[in-house]
């Protein structure tokens, strides 16, 4: 319940960034000082080689501090109750019973999989809204399709699911 309180905390401090970003100046001036010259620049080098490095280094460093934040082995062994207890919930379908006993056992290992899962979001919800509101303004001012149909969102998205996919693999990621 203590990280969901902090998970709700920094959300709600991440969509006051999103909501008043025009508003918060200083906010939004000190980003772009850091990102134009950098991230910037390399989207004006090359938009799609660009867009695929930053969101493969995002990627990277989304699952690394997953990797590094969570209990690895805590979190693998949930999985595997979780995945035990689908299981016997299919073969009891038919007895309502059991099938309820199984579904109370499912809820039980829930609080404590969002506990160790939720870690991570708090240290990466603030950054990517800041990347976000940047990449939107940057896309705004600098209108291009990446890959010649996707726009900037759907593009980053695509691709951080491919890279988290494949890092989540190589780290060993639970």
């Amino acid at each position: 319940m203590k990280s969901i309180n902090k998970l709700l905390i920094v959300m709600l401090f991440s969509l006051a960034i999103a909501m008043y970003w025009n508003s918060l100046t200083f906010i939004k001036n000190l980003i772009h000082a850091a990102f134009d010259p950098s991230i910037g620049a390399l989207l004006n080098w090359n938009p799609h080689a660009g867009m695929i490095i930053i969101a493969g280094i995002l990627g990277l460093i989304t699952i690394l501090l997953q990797k590094y934040t969570t209990d690895q082995e805590t979190l693998r062994q949930l999985k595997k109750e979780q995945k035990m207890l689908q299981e016997e919930v299919k073969k009891h379908k038919n007895n309502q019973e059991k099938f309820m006993e199984l579904n109370r056992k499912q809820l039980e290992l829930l609080p404590k999989t969002m506990d160790i899962t939720l870690r991570p979001i708090m240290y990466t919800s603030v950054p990517l809204i800041l990347f976000f509101r940047w990449f939107n303004d940057y896309f705004t001012t600098n209108p291009v399709k990446i890959f010649g149909f996707l726009s900037w969102i759907w593009a980053y998205l695509i691709l951080s699911i491919t890279f988290t996919s494949i890092f989540r693999k190589v780290f060993k990621v639970a």
